[in-house]
């Protein structure tokens, strides 16, 4: 069985081991810089993971930003709302196509909301099938694609923008 749950403070490196073991591919924008910011957050409280356990080994996880730690290019899609922003998903391989990346998204959605989140934006390359079934599964919307050309290399190079209102 799989539970969902609040990583903790002391599971921060082997969820930055699993996120580099399992996590790098041509559709996705891993860089150490970026990967530590994103852990700085969690260790600072500006961000929360939700990890997936399966006979107490941690087998996926999805960050949940903060609006005020979220990447500033993301303001023009927030209006008014209170916004959170899912950074990092990931599910070790020998797991995947099972759904717990979606009920990770779903866990995410339901923390913002329970903080007074009223949208939650999420971001993927626009050629990511894997991403796009575990997004639209959770409800999510695109909302803007554009040419990424700094950040992905792979493919179309497009970045699409997805959201959820709560």
């Amino acid at each position: 069985m799989i539970t969902y749950r609040l990583a903790l403070a002391t599971e921060a490196e082997a969820l930055k081991a699993l996120l580099w073991q399992h996590g790098q591919n041509e559709w996705n924008h891993l860089t150490e810089e970026g990967v530590n910011g994103e852990f700085e957050l969690l260790k600072q409280g500006g961000a929360s993971a939700m990890v997936a356990v399966h006979e107490d080994e941690i087998i996926g996880f999805a960050v949940l930003i903060d609006a005020v730690h979220s990447p500033d290019y993301l303001n023009q899609y927030t209006g008014q709302n209170v916004m959170y922003f899912i950074g990092d998903v990931v599910v070790a391989s020998q797991h995947s196509g099972k759904g717990i990346a979606t009920a990770l998204l779903q866990a995410c959605i339901a923390q913002a909301k329970h903080a007074g989140g009223e949208l939650v934006l999420i971001e993927r390359h626009e050629e990511n099938l894997a991403s796009a079934g575990m997004m639209r599964k959770a409800g999510f919307q695109i909302i803007d694609t554009f040419h990424d050309p700094q950040k992905r290399s792979a493919g179309s190079q497009n970045s699409c923008i997805l959201a959820i209102e709560l």
